[in-house]
């Protein structure tokens, strides 16, 4: 199993979490006002939006909560507006980090960005020095039991989807960031459960970290990062076996 792929299911985990105290309400607010903002306000004609509204969805975020957003972004209702801001570094072990960032100061937020960084064992990267390493698609994860593998692949390549990978416990379904949505349609026509649906940034070669010290160095610069309120998401191109993947988070 990738410990990648794992690090995802377990960050998944943690956001159902994170839910109970609001923080993944509040940062789906933020990304569903900056689709509205750039796209306009109608699902149906903006992708971007869509894509957020539904993950805002699946995360049992109350309507009345994403209508506001979608109002704030349009100009509606008043609000703060945020700008789009990305952050590339290094985690120890030459594990580059890729992290997004939704701010109303950026000044602010590079600074703190910068301090999570060298607080713990990182270094904060000039534009570019990572983000060429990672991809943006769209990941779909599903247990085992939700569907054959055969049947799987035949509905996710008809969607539109790019390939279909066995995780151990889980199927990792890979599609174009473009046709998640029609893939994730698909799956759900087909009675298929899954898990997550998500649009992510998959490194295209990853660093193997065997031991659960240097798991526990880089998984430290990751949840300071993650713990930031302007932080929307943070990808690493790290591989951790699970059982050392385990170790580390125990």
């Amino acid at each position: 199993m990738s410990g990648h792929s794992k690090w995802h299911s377990i960050k998944h985990a943690k956001g159902a979490a994170d839910a109970a105290r609001g923080k993944v309400f509040a940062r789906l607010a933020r990304q569903i006002e900056v689709a509205a903002r750039s796209g306009g306000g109608d699902v149906d004609g903006n992708p971007s939006l869509r894509t957020m509204v539904q993950k805002a969805r699946d995360a049992s975020m109350p309507k009345d909560n994403i209508e506001r957003a979608i109002k704030r972004g349009t100009g509606e209702l008043e609000g703060v507006t945020y700008e789009e801001v990305h952050y590339e570094g290094y985690a120890p072990n030459g594990v580059a980090v890729f992290v997004e960032t939704l701010t109303d100061n950026r000044n602010r937020t590079g600074s703190e960005i910068k301090n999570a960084f060298t607080r713990n064992g990182g270094s904060l990267a000039e534009p570019g020095a990572v983000s060429w390493q990672f991809e943006r698609k769209g990941v779909v994860i599903l247990p085992k039991a939700s569907a054959d593998e055969d049947d799987l692949m035949l509905v996710v390549l008809d969607a539109g989807g790019e390939d279909v990978e066995d995780q151990g416990d889980t199927w990792q379904v890979i599609t174009p960031a473009t046709e998640l949505h029609a893939v994730r349609t698909a799956l759900e026509e087909a009675g298929m459960a899954f898990d997550s649906a998500d649009l992510t940034m998959l490194p295209q070669q990853s660093v193997p970290l065997e031991d659960a010290t240097s798991a526990k160095q880089v998984l430290r610069v990751i949840d300071a990062l993650e713990e930031h309120d302007d932080v929307q998401n943070v990808y690493a191109n790290f591989d951790i076996p699970t059982d050392v993947l385990e170790s580390a988070m125990s």
